[in-house]
């Protein structure tokens, strides 16, 4: 009988080396902690109650932008990245800005805040869901309330600034313009949902890597949506429009969640490294 040569590990407890270390890796990591807090889920609900409820309220606060004439179509478009045929598309559906506003009343504005709400309401159980934590009271609404206000007033700003004109310096410093308002958007967003119940460090990388992640959709929108809106406009009519739109805010939703996930799990290996550093973890 044939023996092993020494030092040579058997292919069997190899293969399960490999598998164990393949089982510990982020992406798995990541899949398996996406599959428990259902992520695909929580991001189609998320454009679902968006479009519901959200949408309406921005285009009647985004009609209020006078100077600029175009309202939530040119919000929309400019977050796309689409084309002046796809951005025509999205401007029809919408329709013409100033209307929403004159045919609001005070209390359709105000049942529409109130169904606003309940958006920030969907994105602080998302948070709590990435982070394992309870729901929390009913006494803290109040901060629903402000994260509304927050994102309100983060899209009229983003909607005011002009487009950075051709040249490489300046197309440049829009885009990490649009970096830094994500990102601090994005990590104040998550400490006032959470109630302040994870530390601002914490929070640090999955603000980072959702502001990264809206980014990079926002260049595959270029490729892939803004197409899109311009064919099914054709064969669909408006209709083709809101599918496409609808299918964008799912990827939005992914990347809320999906950054502020991945964002954790950047962060507990990083305590795990310093803890195996100051010998404190075997």
């Amino acid at each position: 009988m044939s023996r092993q040569p020494a030092g040579a590990e058997p292919s069997p407890r190899r293969l399960q080396r490999l598998h164990t270390r393949f089982l510990s890796s982020a992406a798995v990591l990541a899949w398996n902690r996406g599959r428990e807090m259902e992520l695909l889920h929580r991001a189609m609900g998320f454009a679902a109650l968006g479009f519901l409820t959200l949408v309406p309220l921005l285009v009647v606060v985004a009609s209020a932008d006078l100077a600029s004439g175009q309202g939530f179509a040119r919000w929309l478009g400019q977050a796309l990245g689409v084309s002046e045929s796809s951005q025509a598309e999205v401007e029809r559906l919408f329709g013409m800005p100033g209307t929403a506003l004159q045919r609001t009343t005070a209390f359709g504005l105000a049942a529409l805040a109130a169904f606003g709400l309940t958006f920030g309401s969907a994105v602080q159980t998302g948070y709590e869901k990435v982070w394992d934590l309870p729901t929390a009271r009913w006494h803290t609404m109040w901060r629903h309330v402000v994260f509304l206000a927050l994102l309100v007033f983060g899209l009229l700003v983003f909607g005011i600034t002009p487009a950075p004109s051709g040249s490489a310096a300046a197309t440049a410093g829009g885009v990490l313009g649009d970096l830094a308002g994500t990102f601090l958007f994005f990590w104040v967003s998550q400490r006032l949902l959470l109630g302040g119940r994870v530390r601002w460090g914490a929070l640090l990388p999955g603000a980072v890597l959702t502001a990264l992640a809206m980014l990079g959709l926002r260049v595959f929108s270029q490729f892939v949506f803004s197409p899109l809106i311009a064919s099914n406009a054709v064969v669909y009519g408006p209709i083709g429009t809101v599918l496409v739109l609808q299918s964008w805010l799912v990827g939005v939703g992914v990347v809320v969640y999906g950054g502020a996930l991945v964002g954790r799990l950047v962060h507990e290996g990083r305590v795990r490294r310093r803890l195996e550093r100051e010998g404190l973890l075997g």
